[in-house]
């Protein structure tokens, strides 16, 4: 007798539903790992679909979670909350090689490469320096506080806190604080 192939034979994939549950209650994978007992590394692999948990793991996941099983074995996925908070100290950040520039990143991940938006700080004497990115880009920088310089297309710009700058970035650009205290930026930049 032949067992006829099909995809209810499929572990169900419970990747999904883990990451709108743990980013619905503002959960980073470190406090999700630390609540579950579940390394943050087997954690990022479920959330990929490329680990299929076992029924021990998904258990302490529900756990910490505060959540049925069935919610993650079933695959339903969570009400959107209307209005969803991300907590400060989860919002990651990126620094320059000179630890003088330090972005937030705002936007949510899976817009990245096509609208993302970061707060920007630059101390004094910090530049961020930039490769080309793919033809069409552009980038929009408002100085929020401080004075900041943008060079792009061979051209620099001194913009003063309340202004704001949008140049295209299919080349090298940099972003420079050439005064004596810190400025910070909001800066966006939209892929084509």
């Amino acid at each position: 007798m032949s067992i006829p192939a099909s995809d209810t034979l499929e572990p169900p994939r419970v990747g999904a539903t883990l990451q709108a549950l743990r980013q619905a209650q503002g959960l980073s994978l470190d406090e999700l790992s630390r609540r579950a007992g579940v390394s943050k590394s087997m954690l990022s692999q479920i959330e990929r679909n490329q680990a299929n948990p076992t029924v021990a793991v998904v258990w302490r996941l529900a756990n910490a979670l505060r959540v049925e099983l069935s919610e993650l074995l079933g695959g339903e996925k969570p009400a959107t909350p209307t209005i969803e908070t991300v907590a400060s100290h989860a919002t990651p950040s990126l620094s320059s090689p000179d630890g003088l520039c330090l972005l937030r990143i705002l936007g949510p991940i899976d817009l990245a490469g096509q609208f993302e938006w970061y707060e920007l700080t630059v101390q004094p004497g910090g530049a961020l320096e930039s490769a080309a990115h793919e033809p069409g880009s552009r980038e929009h920088l408002s100085v929020l506080s401080g004075s900041l310089e943008v060079t792009a297309g061979g051209s620099s710009q001194i913009l003063k806190s309340g202004e704001t700058a949008r140049y295209a970035v299919d080349g090298p650009h940099s972003i420079r604080n050439r005064g004596k205290s810190a400025a910070s930026a909001l800066l966006v930049v939209l892929h084509p």
